[in-house]
């Protein structure tokens, strides 16, 4: 249910783009454009910079990881007082350990990869991932920048 105002009817302060991504590397350039395009409201909006980056990570480990043909989706969901990002794929497996604040294993500094969890983990106000009817949705969210600062 949306929230209420006082002065009238109920409103629904929250807006979703939903996009379907090729599983190739051309999905992480098309994800940090529509990121860009969601997060322009700057009093609503979390750092898009930040945004970005995990949103690259998550994209790019859904298309490194997952196999198949099927797209991965990309869903962008503003709301009052930050952002959700969420990206579904195919695969059930759990990415990996996503509990915020907490130390996961650490990536071997002499390797390319493996630092995609570490940086949602640490620069996400929560995150996780969730079964889905057709594999799983990895996500973060991230504060506005009036919550933030608050």
């Amino acid at each position: 249910m949306p929230p209420s105002r006082k002065d009238g009817p109920a409103v629904d302060d929250t807006s979703a783009w939903r996009i379907a991504l090729p599983r190739t590397t051309a999905a992480v350039p098309m994800a940090r454009a529509l990121i860009r395009t969601a997060l322009t409201d700057p009093d609503r909006c979390p750092d898009s910079d930040t945004a970005e980056l995990l949103t690259a990570e998550l994209v790019a480990n859904a298309v490194e990881h997952t196999s198949g043909a099927a797209p991965i989706e990309l869903v962008v969901e503003l709301r009052p007082n930050g952002c959700q990002v969420e990206v579904h794929d195919g695969d059930p497996q759990p990415p990996g350990d996503l509990t915020a604040g907490r130390p996961g294993p650490q990536p071997d500094p002499w390797q390319e990869g493996g630092r995609g969890l570490l940086l949602i983990r640490a620069l996400s106000s929560a995150c996780g991932h969730r079964p889905t009817a057709r594999g799983k949705a990895v996500w973060f969210t991230l504060p506005s920048r009036a919550t933030a600062t608050a």
